[in-house]
Parts: structure tokens; sequence; C-alpha cells
């Protein structure tokens, strides 16, 4: 193949798009914060098992240290109740980056979803996604309306980095003591020592990595992003933003709007190995559809699979390769 551009049909803009992916957003984080509530997902460390679905899940050790059972059938126990369940989820994920790329990053994880909150604020209070970036973004938004930067919004931006960080130390506390303790005792102001520590280093911490370290922390040190990011790269057939380099000219017309929108940080008309950690959020995308929507051959960002994600990614390839 020695045709390496990648042209698209015209499409119409998909405003739906982001919205879809905004109540998806939503709708996980209170499955995240709830979970814990309704016994749905977590392990009590009072009771010594775990809860799922509503139901007491156990491991079989307590039988073995009562003596009722063997060691083989606590090792069958623990492999089939503990490792196969793990290994099981483990693969769904994998497969569905394999495919589609870090899906769940984008669409659902609620750790992204408060970076993006949070993004939107900063770059109100310091015209910036991140206090690390040199450069400050345009005062513009894709669809030509301006944004006013003024340093007063970190007196918002700041507390809510605060109250998100206090939301998810005390959320993940309920997944490891009973919900209603916890939340009965800080209702009460009667937390225990145990659970005040806790409650305390969380959001400390959760807040340093709200306020200066969140892109960080999705890019280099979460794992379950990392294990998407690597099953995804493994795949030249996956769904990635493919760019139409052949018409690259008409980017002249926008101010790189999916560069200046992309919550990683990251430079959406480069190839694939350079976007390694996309969540596949296709911000990028929108922002091309809403600059480009009098374009009559349409926007030049496009997700693409199969033949067009390889051709999308030929230029990168050896020239034997290509032929």
């Amino acid at each position: 193949m020695t045709e390496h551009a990648l042209s698209f049909h015209p499409a119409r803009p998909r405003p739906d798009r982001q919205r879809l992916r905004l109540l998806t957003q939503v709708g996980f984080f209170v499955l995240f914060v709830l979970a814990p509530v309704f016994d749905l997902l977590r392990y009590d460390l009072v009771a010594g098992h775990a809860w799922f679905l509503g139901m007491e899940w156990h491991a079989g050790l307590a039988d073995f240290s009562a003596g009722r059972t063997g060691a083989l059938d606590a090792a069958l126990g623990i492999v089939l109740r503990v490792f196969l369940p793990i290994l099981g989820v483990g693969a769904v994920l994998i497969g569905v980056a394999w495919k589609w790329g870090r899906l769940y990053c984008g669409w659902l994880c609620p750790h992204f979803s408060v970076v993006e909150t949070l993004n939107r604020l900063m770059r109100r209070a310091t015209g910036k996604f991140s206090v690390w970036d040199k450069r400050r973004l345009p005062p513009i938004e894709p669809d030509g309306t301006p944004i006013r930067y003024d340093a007063r919004w970190w007196l918002l931006t700041a507390p809510m980095a605060v109250a998100f960080a206090f939301v998810w130390a005390v959320v993940l506390l309920t997944y490891l003591l009973p919900p209603f303790e916890v939340y009965g005792n800080l209702i009460a102001g009667t937390p225990t020592r145990n659970q005040l520590i806790f409650i305390s280093a969380g959001t400390v911490v959760l807040s340093v990595e709200f306020l200066f370290a969140r892109h960080l922390f999705c890019r280099y040190a979460c794992a379950v992003g990392l294990f998407q990011s690597l099953a995804w790269m493994g795949n030249r057939r996956g769904l990635v933003v493919g760019f139409a380099r052949d018409r690259a000219a008409d980017c002249a017309s926008c101010h790189s709007a999916c560069d200046h929108v992309c919550p990683m940080r990251l430079k959406p008309r480069k190839l694939k190995q350079a976007m390694f950690t996309c969540t596949q959020c296709a911000q990028c995308v929108s922002a091309c559809e809403t600059t480009q929507r009098d374009n009559p051959d349409g926007p030049l960002l496009q997700w693409v699979s199969a033949a067009a994600a390889e051709a999308n990614e030929a230029p990168a390839l050896p020239a034997q390769a290509r032929i």
C-alpha cells in the first residue's frame, strides 16, 4: 500500500456524544459511591468476608481454620472464589481495551471524571489544565465562545479538589468497613480514631494529587490504565482517532482546538504510538466536528477502526512494510 492518506466522508457533528459520555460518567460515579451501601461490592474487615451483589462472598478460609475443610478444599475455594473472578474481570477489561482502547477511563472511571471537572475549573483560574503546563490555552472554546481567565476561580477550584478528595476518602473507607457505621459516625461527629486517620490522610493525599498530579497519575501511575493501553497498542486494527492527513491544510482555519481540549494533554493529530494514554473520550473529535461544521468535506478527525485504523498508522511503518 503506497497511499498513506486517510480520507473521511463528510459527517454531521455529534454534540450528543459528549452529553452521553457525561451521563455514563455521572452514573458510574454514583455507582462507585453507592456500591458499598447496597453491598454490591465491598470487603468487610469487621466481618472478614466480601459482599457481592448483596450476597456474602467467602473464600472458605474460615471453615479451614475451624477444621471443617482440608487444605485442598481451602486452596480450591481461593482459586474459584478469588482468583478466577479477578482474572475474569481483568480479561473483560483487557478485551475491551484491545478492541476499543481505554473506554473505561474516558467513559466510566470516577477518577477521570474528577480530572476533567478540575481541568475545567483550573482552566478558568489559570488558563491551563495543569499547573505544570508552560503555556496558557487560547481563551476560546471550539465553537468560538470566548473564555475569561480569572484567578478568583481558585476560590472554587481548590475547595472542589479538597471536597472531591474527602468524598473519595470516605467512599474508599466504606469499601473496607460497614458503610452505615462510617456514615453514621461522620453524621454524629464521632468517627473512631482509625476512621479519622484514614479519612484525614486520604483527603490530604488525594487533594495534593487532584491539584498537582492528576494527569501524571492517569498517564504513569494507574495500573488499570497502563494495562488497557498496552492491550490497545498491541492491536493495529483497534479503535483510534484517525486524522485525514491529506487535508491537513484545513487545520489552518482552526486554533488547534483538538489539542487544547484533550484532558490528557496529548496531540490527537499524531500517530497512535504518541497517543499511548488516550482515553477515547473523543473530545478532540467533537472539537474538530465543531470547528469544521461549515466545511463541506467534514471534520479531519474521526474514530476509525479495522482497515481504516491500519491505514491511519501506515506512515509509521517502515517503507518495505507499506508496499
